[in-house]
């Protein structure tokens, strides 16, 4: 039996009923006390104990593998599609096999992210929380037909969230150098970031991160973009400069914003965002739903215990 930490929080929240599944195919799932991600010292503590690590969100560094190999760490697997907090070169050198778990909850992010728009269009957020105060607020919302739609990235969960957008009536252009052609919608509008973003209503990301699109959306992009541009952002957060949004929502130049993502996780206490009364904040939680987290974590297991057996996966 191989024993393997699993620091993925959607996963811990439903830990119980993955342990058989594992112990089936020759795991033994070890809980890790975690919130959000644990830090590089944390990791190097506990991973030399572990024959395998399903990761979440966690730095999986270098430093961490390495350590974590100096022990009996000898496989890894990313829970989830995004990879950009883990070292895979290094991996590759250190001779340790890895791999993440795509293509699983692209319909779930999706609807975060189109619950979003309709939230930010009706200003359903500040109606909840007046009632909560005890007023009955009225305020006046835009209507979704026909209105513009940027959505950047068009991978399982940019597709997805097209598909939905187009479904309420709205115009949708499409940014993703990686993809050609319509992507399988008719007529589908095309654009080479930042083209185009001084006619979007709603600005949505659902990319992956990398060292090309970080802080995409800064100062100079927000001030070529409509005023009163509504922002959505179910990625991640270093994709958007915070200091300059949070600059452009103070000017008016963004109308509100539901961000589920941050440039640091959880949001610190002190961060000027939590004072921006005209946002909704997510947990870093699109992709948690009981379906998809079943879904991706039965792959995790099965993947991760493929590694283990003779022929290595």
């Amino acid at each position: 039996m191989k024993d393997v930490l699993v620091t993925c929080p959607p996963m811990l929240g439903q830990f119980d009923l993955f342990v058989d599944y594992a112990a089936e195919r020759g795991l033994k799932l070890h809980r890790a006390e975690v919130t959000q991600i644990l830090s590089e010292d944390e990791l190097c503590d506990l991973l030399p104990q572990y024959d395998g690590w399903i990761i979440g969100d966690d730095p999986a560094t270098r430093r961490v593998f390495a350590t974590g190999q100096s022990g009996r760490l000898t496989a890894a697997v990313k829970w989830g599609i995004g990879v950009d907090n883990v070292d895979f070169a290094a991996c590759k050198d250190l001779g340790i096999p890895i791999i993440n778990t795509p293509m699983m909850f692209g319909a779930e992010v999706a609807d975060v992210a189109t619950g979003f728009v309709i939230g930010l269009a009706r200003e359903l957020f500040l109606i909840d929380r007046g009632v909560r105060a005890g007023n009955w607020p009225k305020p006046a919302g835009i209507s979704l037909t026909g209105k513009r739609a940027g959505v950047v990235g068009l991978g399982d969960i940019g597709r997805n969230t097209v598909s939905r957008l187009r479904a309420l009536g709205m115009e949708v252009v499409a940014y993703d150098p990686g993809v050609e052609g319509d992507a399988g919608f008719a007529g589908l509008e095309r654009a080479a970031w930042p083209e185009a973003v001084e006619g979007l209503d709603f600005l949505v990301f659902t990319c992956a991160l990398n060292k090309h699109n970080f802080h995409m959306l800064d100062a100079d992009v927000l001030a070529k973009c409509k005023p009163g541009i509504r922002v959505v952002n179910v990625a991640r957060g270093p994709l958007i400069d915070e200091q300059a949004l949070i600059a452009a929502l103070q000017s008016g130049q963004v109308h509100s914003a539901a961000l589920d993502v941050f440039e640091v996780e959880p949001l610190p206490m002190d961060s000027p965002l939590r004072g921006m009364d005209r946002c909704i904040f997510g947990s870093h939680n699109g992709s948690n739903t009981v379906d998809a987290v079943i879904r991706a974590s039965h792959e995790a297991i099965s993947r991760l215990a493929g590694f283990f057996e003779p022929s290595g996966g």
